[in-house]
């Protein structure tokens, strides 16, 4: 039975809010389209949104194509941002990664990032070796539960289970028919009875096939 564990990005696998705020507030200064700073707290708050949907929250006083223009051009300078500086990466990624690859699963990333995001995690921390794919909405403007399920499909998963931390990870899992553990030390909190870690190195530890078959 060919086994994936599937991974969201931003409060599971690292924080890189401040970063990105810091990419932002260069490209929002330079534009003069908004009078106030974007700090690393506003961008917690859209984490895990697709990206137009941030940007109708962050740049609400914008009209819909300035929105847009202005975020094209926060997200261009964003990944650059990652791809040279990093953000928090949190402990045990690629060991973690390693380890449940030698326990015969499939690891990938399936986020609600702008495309270019993931690759820039990836590239900063050399980790293009640890996982076997990755999938965001900035890929095919899909909501994440469709690319969860897009992932499973292409690979051919017969089992997989979702690792996130906010009730929208887990609602995208339910979607796609998935199980689900809490990232729990991350950014949110779920509204439901499900497994929880406490740090990424526990999933080694987990018995994920009884998580994923109880989906």
């Amino acid at each position: 039975m060919k086994k994936g564990i599937i991974f969201d990005m931003d409060g599971t696998l690292w924080d890189s809010a401040e970063s990105v705020a810091e990419a932002w507030r260069d490209v929002i200064r330079a534009s003069g389209m908004l009078k106030r700073e974007i700090t690393a707290t506003d961008i917690k708050g859209v984490m895990g949104k697709t990206m137009d949907v941030a940007a109708d929250i962050l740049f609400s006083e914008l009209s819909q194509k300035e929105r847009m223009d202005l975020l094209d051009q926060c997200c261009g300078l964003e990944n650059e941002y990652l791809r040279e500086h990093g953000g928090i990466l949190y402990e045990g990624v690629r060991e973690t990664f390693q380890k449940l690859r030698g326990q015969g699963y499939h690891v990938s990333i399936v986020s609600n990032c702008q495309a270019g995001y993931i690759e820039a995690f990836l590239d900063h921390y050399k980790l293009w070796d640890a996982i076997d794919d990755k999938q965001c909405y900035g890929d095919n403007l899909l909501q994440k539960g469709e690319n969860i399920r897009i992932m499973v499909e292409r690979n051919k998963l017969e089992q997989a289970v979702y690792v996130g931390d906010i009730q929208g990870d887990y609602e995208a899992s339910c979607e796609a028919g998935v199980a689900f553990i809490h990232a729990a030390y991350g950014f949110g909190t779920i509204d439901a009875k499900v497994p929880a870690i406490h740090s990424l190195w526990e999933l080694t530890g987990m018995d994920i096939d009884a998580v994923s078959a109880k989906k």
